[in-house]
Formats: structure tokens, C-alpha cells, sequence
């Protein structure tokens, strides 16, 4: 596989494949930062350039993972290593507690250490739910969300699509985020949020409007 990222996040997921034992072959892919070592670890290649990431594609393994946070942006990569014959792969910690009834988790999600899903919960392509966040029944998360570490969303919640809820936020049951939302670190959701803008404290309010996603 291939993780889009060599940095932060992308060493989480990496801990991930390797609890998962799927580090065979595994490279990561940066062409952006200059201070990464040609292999991460001793161990893993990194790629960067597209070329050289799509003959890995061709010749090796053409899944792909995206090991970098914020919504639009892993939007983006999804779109640049597709187009070049990657296959969004979804990965999960062994770890996380995942319910047996109703549950569908799209491709590419990366669901990480400690996070508990119970049942009939939809998250969407694209979505990263960070370490030890709890969801709870019924609920459905947009593609290209970023759910932070410690997040609880109680049941029959919706989140949109490319939306952030921060560290340690909690959205009580039955509300609706709409599309693009951030939720401040620690905020409390007890009302629903309309899309495209910004909402902080306890309880949360709308702090500011933000402009509409465009690709």
C-alpha cells in the first residue's frame, strides 16, 4: 500500500497496517517536504513523484491510503492518486471496536486506535475518525470528514461532508452538521448547524461564516 503523507498522520496510519500486519511492500509518498529520508524507518520507501507512484501502482500494489488530516485537501489527493490508478483503501485499527449489525464504512476511511462504532453507522468515503472517538447508533458521517481524537457523537447524529470536529468536541443525539462545519476543540454541539461556517464553546454557538467548498 501507499500512504500519501510521510509525516504526522501518516505515521499513525502507519501504526495502524502494522497492527494489521499489512506492511509488506508498504511506501509512503511526499513531494512536498524536504527533510524526509529517502526510506522512513529503515525500512519504507518514500516516492516523490507521480511517475514513480504510478508504475508502483502498475507494477506493485495499486491500493492507496491518505495519511495527511483536513477535508478538502484529502479531497484533493484522493482525486490526484486515482487518476493515476490508485485504489482508495480503507484502513482500520484491529484495535477499534467496530458493532456487527448495520455498519458501512466507505473507501479510503482511515479508523484509528481506540474508537468505538456501535451499530447502523455510515461513514462515508474519505473520512478519518481519529484515536479514541466514540459514535453512537444511527448515525451518518459525510465523505472527507475529520473526526479529532476524543470525540463523541452521541446517537442519530449527521455530520456533512467535509466537516471538522475538533478535539474533544461532543455532539449531543439527533443533531445535523451541515457541510463544511468546523467544531472548536471541546465544544459541546446541542443545537443543529447549518453548513459552511464555524462553531465554538459550551455550548456551541456559530462564531463566524465560512465561504462554500469549490473543486
Amino acid at each position: 500500500m501507499l500512504i500519501v503523507g510521510a509525516k504526522g498522520f501518516a505515521k499513525e496510519v502507519l501504526e495502524v497496517l502494522h497492527q494489521d500486519n499489512q506492511t509488506e511492500n508498504l511506501v509512503f509518498y511526499d513531494d512536498v517536504n524536504t527533510d524526509i529520508p529517502a526510506v522512513l524507518y529503515d525500512r519504507f520507501p518514500v516516492i516523490t513523484n507521480l511517475d514513480d507512484a504510478a508504475a508502483y501502482f502498475m507494477h506493485t500494489d495499486n491500493r492507496f491510503t491518505i495519511g495527511i488530516g483536513n477535508p478538502v485537501l484529502r479531497k484533493r489527493l484522493y482525486e490526484k492518486f486515482k487518476a493515476i490508478g490508485g485504489v482508495f483503501t480503507a484502513t482500520i485499527s484491529p484495535k477499534a471496536v467496530i458493532g456487527s449489525f448495520g455498519n458501512q464504512i466507505g473507501p479510503g476511511c482511515n479508523i484509528m486506535t481506540g474508537t468505538i462504532l456501535t451499530n447502523d453507522i455510515i461513514v462515508q468515503k474519505g473520512t478519518l475518525i481519529n484515536l479514541n472517538c466514540t459514535i453512537g447508533h444511527d448515525c451518518h458521517i459525510g465523505e472527507f470528514s475529520e473526526i479529532s481524537p476524543g470525540v463523541n457523537i452521541s446517537g442519530n447524529c449527521k455530520i456533512g461532508a467535509y466537516s471538522n470536529i475538533g478535539t474533544n468536541a461532543t455532539i449531543l443525539p439527533k443533531i445535523t452538521i451541515g457541510k463544511n462545519v468546523v467544531i472548536a476543540a471541546g465544544a459541546v454541539v446541542t443545537k443543529d448547524l447549518p453548513d459552511n461556517c464555524m462553531a465554538a464553546g459550551v455550548p456551541a454557538v456559530i462564531k463566524k461564516e465560512l465561504p462554500e467548498i469549490t473543486f
